[in-house]
């Protein structure tokens, strides 16, 4: 019989950071922010946000797909704050898909990352949903700072913020 270890550990702390992401994704208008930078090599507030509503979708293709091609990877046409949230739900349900009907035996399968078809780099998808779930809260976390920059209350995440004393 199959074990679910890995596959169950992943998709625990995927809903972990689910919830503190939706409550920073909530918060952002989207339309006045589109365009704040608050350096020249920084992301752009606006795809900084979709990257962070979208990275589950990774989680879903790696197990689904064993490959992304951030060449061709679709990128979906978000213009308005319940635009991006029902982007992030329908992400975060194919993420949570993927996870539960996976095996960790098709963990042990490599995934690959790719670019216009050109092979970057090949890993076992046990080592790379880890990473991108590192990767998602990484840039949860600059989201935040961004937040700040731009007056917008931080909710509480691991703990209460200064701006969500709600513990």
């Amino acid at each position: 019989m199959a074990t679910k270890i890995l596959t169950t550990a992943f998709l625990k702390e995927l809903q972990m950071e689910t919830a503190s992401t939706r409550k920073c994704l909530e918060r952002i208008p989207l339309a006045e922010l589109s365009k704040f930078k608050p350096h020249e090599t920084s992301m752009e507030m606006g795809y900084l946000t979709l990257l962070v509503a979208d990275i589950p979708m990774w989680i879903a293709m790696m197990i689904t797909d064993s490959e992304i091609d951030m060449g061709t990877y679709p990128h979906a046409k978000i213009e308005t704050s319940e635009q991006l949230m029902q982007s992030f739900e329908a992400n975060i349900k194919k993420a949570e898909a993927a996870l539960q009907n996976a095996d960790d035996d098709m963990l042990e399968e490599n995934f690959s990352l790719k670019a216009n078809g050109k092979v970057m780099y090949t890993s076992p998808k046990k080592i790379d949903i880890g990473t991108t779930i590192n990767h998602w809260v990484h840039h949860r976390g600059q989201l935040t700072v961004y937040m700040r920059m731009n007056g917008i209350k931080i909710p509480s995440i691991y703990g209460p913020s200064a701006d969500d004393k709600s513990f």
